[in-house]
């Protein structure tokens, strides 16, 4: 990717640390779609939100478990 700034990790790793950033980013973000969504009564939407959020909460939490392991293996 021309536009991509080079990484010292190698690119899968890269590649995960992205993917542990948006799924974190996604948690606290959504937190605000939940409070707005319960903030207009609308209490269908916030269990919605708040499923994708558990959801993220549980990619990211994996995808650090990964980078750990990966990078340990990596460096031994």
């Amino acid at each position: 990717m021309a536009d991509t700034p080079s990484s010292p990790l190698k690119d899968k790793n890269y590649n995960l640390v992205w993917a542990v950033h948006q799924s974190l980013e996604n948690v606290w973000r959504l937190e605000t779609f939940i409070q707005d969504a319960e903030r207009e009564g609308d209490q269908e939407l916030a269990d919605w939100l708040r499923r994708i959020q558990e959801n993220n909460k549980k990619a990211g939490e994996q995808g650090k478990r990964m980078l750990v392991e990966r990078l340990q293996r990596e460096n031994g």
